[in-house]
């Protein structure tokens, strides 16, 4: 595939263009030799971290990224509470993320009484007050539930982490309720704020996982590039019926200009 063709490629962060807090060269190399070739956008389902956190993460490796290149979950999610009207939430959430929650939608009340959604992130700083408060608030049928996206684990230098999808195991079980609607990949709602200025053939998503990076790209039918520098394994491919645009080790193996 010549990449030269691309004129936004969205990626992936952790487990494509680093693993935690360490850098993935090649991809971090790729993305330095042609920032001005092509549109970067950068998008991550971890709701775990402030988009501040992201563009300071991203700058100490040297990619000048602004704050109008992320995309996030939490820009449906806050339509979606907008549309409905709903007007106050308890938010199972760490620290970034009300704060986060709280800048894109300040008319938002955050609080138990009289909450019309319960909202789960992915909270870093879980504990079973939050965890039974609002399982209590959930006995409510009139009360929605809302996750930010449904990843089971979140990639780390250690290894794999619980995230929202191994939180939502635990709420079907000791409320039976599963959320109405679960916003970020690979739901295509999260790239609508760039989807309406590229041609879908002008783009790529790039990622290293298949439930969600590779499902997103069909899902808003755009080519997609499976980086194996994260979660995904040849093993895995090989169980795919629709296969990706490209699979490569790592982004530092992309071929611009070239056919691959």
């Amino acid at each position: 595939m010549d990449w030269s063709k691309k004129r936004c490629i969205v990626l992936d962060m952790d487990g494509t263009v680093y693993m935690g807090h360490i850098p993935i060269d090649g991809a971090v190399k790729f993305i330095r030799n042609h920032w001005n070739d092509v549109d970067f956008y950068f998008l991550s389902n971890n709701t775990s971290k402030s988009p501040q956190t992201y563009i300071d993460k991203l700058n100490g490796m040297g990619i000048p990224a602004r704050m109008e290149q992320l995309l996030s979950p939490v820009t449906p999610l806050v339509d979606f509470l907008r549309a409905k009207g709903i007007t106050t939430a308890y938010v199972v959430g760490n620290r970034d993320f009300y704060g986060d929650i709280r800048q894109r939608m300040p008319e938002l009340k955050i609080a138990e009484e009289g909450a019309e959604a319960v909202i789960l992130a992915y909270d870093t700083e879980l504990d079973y007050q939050k965890l039974s408060r609002s399982a209590l608030l959930l006995q409510n049928p009139d009360v929605l539930f809302l996750a930010t996206h449904p990843d089971l684990v979140c990639p780390s230098p250690e290894g794999p982490l619980p995230d929202v999808g191994s939180f939502l195991a635990l709420y079907r079980t000791a409320t039976g309720r599963s959320p109405q609607h679960i916003f970020g990949k690979p739901d295509p709602a999260v790239l609508a704020p760039i989807l309406p200025h590229y041609d879908k053939k002008d783009m790529i998503m790039v990622g290293d996982r298949l439930s969600t990076d590779k499902k997103l790209a069909e899902n808003a039918g755009i080519d997609f590039a499976l980086v194996l520098s994260g979660e995904a394994t040849v093993e895995d491919l090989q169980k795919e019926s629709r296969q990706p645009t490209v699979v490569l080790p790592d982004l530092g193996c992309a071929l611009w200009g070239e056919h691959g």
